[in-house]
């Protein structure tokens, strides 16, 4: 009756994207800055379990193949477009930002395209990521923006302009990077939420 696929095996995407939407409106409308770094970290969470729990779900090979396209998209939203807008919200507006936001989105959006070929037919991509995932600034950013506290804000910004452009080269570049399982799922899960609590109680 409708288009897409609405079962359980999707429902943590879907729940990451809107997180993802709801930290866009708490960083530009309510310039809520900290609650939007929440929003992208539970959009973190969401992408982390997304695949554990729809491989626990009976799917379609149909399904299956809307599941992983529907990620990737989720991806540009949650983890290039979310943090972009953050980092605007954050002040960060001068002419070379926007330089850096077009290198961090075009090298993020690459690397989706790139993991979707890699991933349709390759052993190894079960083994490891080729590049830092774009998944990973979930914690990242939020971790780096905890120096606004005890830096200079004109220190910080160079420090943080400069860490937007690390993740950019690191997830351009061939380089093996674990594919979390196992114990890593619940070490993720623990450091997420105590970031969680950390921006939500102290911050």
């Amino acid at each position: 009756m409708f288009v897409g696929k609405w079962n359980k095996s999707v429902i943590l995407t879907y729940i990451g994207m809107m997180s993802a939407v709801v930290g866009m409106f708490l960083a530009f409308k309510l310039e809520k800055i900290n609650y939007a770094f929440c929003c992208l970290m539970i959009s973190g969470v969401c992408d982390l379990f997304d695949g554990m729990v729809a491989r626990r779900c009976k799917r379609t090979e149909e399904e299956k193949l809307f599941g992983i396209e529907l990620d990737s998209l989720v991806d540009v939203i949650s983890f290039i477009a979310l943090p972009i807008c953050i980092f605007i919200a954050m002040g960060l507006t001068h002419v070379w930002d926007i330089i850096i936001y077009l290198i961090f989105a075009l090298v993020g959006i690459a690397r989706l395209a790139y993991f979707n070929i890699d991933t349709a037919d390759s052993e190894n991509a079960i083994k490891y990521y080729l590049g830092l995932p774009v998944t990973y600034v979930a914690l990242i950013f939020p971790f780096v923006f905890l120096l606004s506290k005890v830096i200079p804000s004109n220190i910080f910004s160079i420090i943080f302009e400069v860490a937007i452009l690390v993740v950019s080269l690191f997830e351009l570049l061939k380089i093996k990077i674990p594919k979390p399982k196992g114990v890593w799922y619940a070490i993720f899960g623990v450091l997420a939420i105590a970031m969680l609590v950390l921006y939500i109680v102290v911050i």
